[in-house]
């Protein structure tokens, strides 16, 4: 399985709300806003490479908002790939619109692909998701909070997701034992949840200070 929460291109110079205060919505340079066709021809370039080395019934699951995932969802069928569910995440806890001039962004989503061959057999644990479910069908509509300070202890990072998140969508889609990339591994989220799950993980940054903070959080967990 592969879980990947690519950059979202939108560090434009523009204002946020963290903690109750403005805030640069800049977070670093692999964010920096790019104009549409450099945008997708990344969101191609990436996902073709985890085409060719993801098993045929594995599957990915990519996450993002407005800004990223409409390209991400064309390069995932462009590449070879197969939009099996569209995850709406429904942040229980969203910061407010400064500007007042559009609805708060309360959601992302995350998609997810497997191979689109006839014979890709793809892994679902349902009777598991249902039982979490209290006995009904899960849906694709999932609520949590924004990321908690208690998985920030370490240090933190602009993007990082919720334990919750990951621990479930790996649950979903993967047995014990199975190997789990991240190609943006940031915080290493997806792989303290696949320590967690007895999977197996390869997390890949190109910033160090990330990967570090990654061992700092798996150390913390023991």
């Amino acid at each position: 399985m592969i879980f990947a929460d690519p950059p979202y291109f939108l560090s434009g110079d523009g204002m946020s709300c963290s903690g109750g205060k403005m805030v640069s919505v800049n977070k670093a340079d692999w964010d920096k806003k790019i104009n549409i066709n450099e945008k997708h021809n990344f969101n191609r370039e990436w996902i073709s490479l985890c085409y060719n080395i993801l098993k045929d019934d594995g599957t990915i699951w990519i996450s993002g908002t407005l800004h990223n995932i409409y390209s991400i969802g064309m390069a995932l069928e462009e590449e070879g790939f197969k939009i099996l569910n569209n995850i709406t995440w429904r942040k229980l806890n969203p910061p407010p619109n400064l500007s007042c001039r559009y609805f708060v962004h309360s959601t992302e989503t995350i998609l997810w692909a497997r191979k689109d061959l006839k014979e890709a057999k793809h892994k679902f644990n349902y009777d598991l998701m249902k039982e979490l479910n209290g006995g009904k069908q899960a849906k694709d509509v999932w609520e949590t909070s924004l990321t908690k300070a208690s998985e920030k202890k370490c240090g933190k990072h602009p993007t990082q997701k919720p334990l919750e998140i990951l621990e479930k969508l790996i649950m979903a889609s993967t047995d014990e034992g199975d190997l789990i990339l991240d190609p943006f591994n940031g915080s290493g989220t997806t792989g303290i949840a696949a320590s967690k799950l007895n999977r197996k993980y390869i997390g890949i940054d190109n910033v160090k200070e990330y990967l570090d903070l990654t061992i700092k959080r798996k150390e913390s967990e023991k």
